[in-house]
């Protein structure tokens, strides 16, 4: 089929798609992105695609890649996106297509194996002789909890979590369920031909399209493209965080917390105090060793005495793993608790071994907090596992709204291999405003809190309340918010008020509310209309200089790291920021960037490139005046 043909046949699948949808509206950038993957697939080159806030991305990629007839794995990062696709673009494409196409279309949605029921726990609970061990010190609420999981188990035909109608809590949803490093696999389980995990996987085996998270695509590339079925074409969206996900996923993690899920595990099936004890008590020691190097790079091979301590645990571990397949029972509950202790303390004897090997292009160092301290193994650089199991092995289509202007370099994906386009968005941004507080003191400077503050209340004033503002550290979200409550006279929500999408729910209800919050709202915010008419941003976010991965990498880079690593870091969280305050066609407002280092240094312009395309200003009474021109 020529290339004028793939486009004429793309186009009109997307436009009797679109027209199905409730408003169908004809939008240049998705025609754009749909015609650029069809052609991407036909000739088998990987392709970027960076698509601006409205121009449905997610029909303009499904759209081809069904069209195509090609097996195809969706990696989205947010579990919304996973339930928009499951409950709205899937079924209508499915619908859709399949008249068009005279062929049946097949979808499922492949999640980690803990987000399902295990019909072997609830077997294991609901036996008479086994329900007092179970729950003998679980609290009566969540008791209540699990009975009601396990009756939903035998009226769900899903078993996953998201189908649930209530919420319990991750207690009650650990006693009913199993993680991957804990199952022993549906071969050697007495319950595994009514495994909720195993029938997904099989469903998912047999469809056109499956739709995963990024984690578990990573864990597919940790091992080796084992866990999810062949596919031609695999769709990452929200690309910019591809490179965190997939690092995370081919890490190697111990932690104290780990070691005492595994001493629970075995003193599950055996009941020895010193055994128990000394697991604990390595524990502990453990979690003293580490504590002192939270946020800090360890040395390879790991410091003699953190190398002592996980060689003590290992043989305590190969002792108890002995003591667990000498065991003989007729029951097979028994015999599954004891499956799964062995198959948690494999893993763990895995993660020590790799651990004290001395691995080329590896980063050892801690995260997590003093009291919950966690050893990290990470690669330096994620682009061989990306070149081995992704690049060499299928065509691949990455898309966001933002795509950080190192992203091919950062993942392994070759200059000749790859194409690149941006496609814009179809909102108006000339009707909004985006502001830099050129005035303002630098970050560093002793008097910034006061002059900070001043600029906040002036603005939020103008937009007479109807504000999100994020921050990039908790100490100044939490110095702002005690100010703006004493000055201002509208309502002050905080990050940590309520779960995020309660606050996001309880922002929307009322124009006059002010949000503020941290990092992890500088995207998954979405209140279009004049609730949020101005997003403030208190500083550009670049990363810790002292975060001990990128540190590592920088080191591997040399003196260019801050164009290579930082810049781009930055640049994509500052977009995702700023992206927050059009979220239609009719939104208008400004963005208020409150770092002078935007208009000031040499790399402001390389940052403000991969903003919204708005008229801009460093007059904060402008900023007044457009923000008191929106009431």
């Amino acid at each position: 089929m020529s290339n004028k043909d793939i486009q004429r046949k793309t186009l009109s699948l997307l436009h009797t798609v679109t027209a199905a949808l409730p408003q169908a509206e004809e939008r240049q950038g998705q025609n754009e992105m749909a015609v650029a993957i069809a052609l991407a697939v036909d000739t088998k080159r990987h392709l970027i695609v960076q698509a601006g806030t409205g121009t449905g991305k997610t029909l303009g990629y499904l759209v081809p890649l069904i069209a195509s007839g090609k097996r195809v794995v969706v990696s989205t990062y947010t579990k919304a996106l996973q339930d928009q696709l499951a409950a709205n673009d899937l079924p209508l494409l499915s619908e859709v297509l399949g008249k068009e196409l005279n062929r049946h279309i097949s979808w499922a949605v492949l999640k980690g194996r803990s987000n399902y029921i295990c019909a072997q726990r609830v077997d294991e609970i609901t036996a008479p002789k086994h329900s007092k061990l179970d729950l003998e010190t679980t609290p009566a609420k969540v008791t209540k909890e699990v009975a009601q999981l396990t009756d939903w188990a035998t009226q769900t035909e899903s078993g996953d979590q998201g189908d649930l109608t209530w919420s319990p809590s991750d207690q009650a949803w650990r006693m009913v369920s199993v993680g991957s490093d804990e199952c022993p696999g549906a071969q050697r389980c007495p319950a595994g031909s009514r495994c909720f995990a195993e029938r997904a996987r099989d469903k998912a085996a047999d469809a056109d399209v499956i739709v995963v998270n990024t984690h578990i695509y990573g864990l597919h590339i940790a091992t080796g493209g084992a866990l999810l079925p062949e596919h031609e074409v695999v769709v990452f969206d929200e690309a910019h965080q591809l490179e965190d996900v997939v690092s995370a996923s081919v890490s190697t993690e111990i932690s104290p917390g780990r070691v005492n899920a595994v001493s629970a595990s075995i003193r599950a099936i055996i009941r020895d105090d010193s055994l128990s004890g000394s697991l604990n008590q390595i524990a502990i020691d453990l979690q003293s060793q580490l504590a002192p190097f939270v946020d800090k790079r360890l040395s390879m091979p790991l410091p003699d005495d953190l190398q002592n301590e996980l060689i003590k645990l290992r043989l305590k571990v190969d002792s108890a793993l002995e003591m667990l397949r000498g065991l003989t029972s007729k029951d097979d509950s028994a015999k599954q608790r004891a499956l799964r202790a062995q198959t948690l303390s494999m893993r763990l004897i895995d993660s020590i071994d790799i651990s004290l090997m001395e691995i080329k292009g590896r980063v050892a160092f801690v995260s997590g907090s003093k009291d919950r301290p966690v050893l990290e193994i990470a690669p330096l650089d994620v682009g061989p596992s990306l070149i081995e199991n992704v690049w060499n092995q299928r065509t691949a289509i990455l898309t966001s709204a933002t795509i950080p202007l190192s992203l091919p370099n950062r993942i392994g994906l070759a200059e000749e291999l790859v194409d690149v386009i941006d496609v814009g968005s179809p909102f108006d941004y000339d009707q909004s405003l985006l502001y830099c507080a050129k005035q303002l003191p630098e970050p560093n400077n002793p008097l910034r809190d006061e002059a900070l503050h001043n600029e906040i209340e002036r603005l939020i004033l103008a937009a007479g309340g109807r504000t999100l503002a994020l921050f990039t550290t908790y100490r100044a979200m939490h110095l702002a918010a005690d100010e703006m409550a004493k000055r201002l006279p509208f309502p002050i929500l905080r990050q940590d008020d309520l779960p995020k999408m309660a606050l996001i729910n309880a922002f929307a209800k009322d124009e006059a509310t002010c949000l503020f919050a941290t990092a992890g709202f500088f995207q998954g915010v979405d209140v279009p209309g004049r609730t949020l008419s101005l997003v403030i941003i208190d500083k550009i976010p670049f990363p810790r200089p002292d975060e001990p991965l990128l540190s590592a990498r920088r080191d591997v880079i040399g003196r260019y790291y801050f164009n290579e690593i930082d810049i781009p870091l930055a640049a994509t969280q500052l977009a995702q920021a700023s992206g927050r305050l059009v979220r239609s066609q009719t939104d208008r407002g400004v963005v208020a960037i409150l770092d002078p280092r935007l208009a000031t240094k040499g790399y402001g312009k390389t940052l403000v490139a991969t903003l919204p395309p708005m008229p801009r200003t460093v007059d904060l009474e402008e900023a007044e005046s457009f923000l008191r021109s929106l009431s």
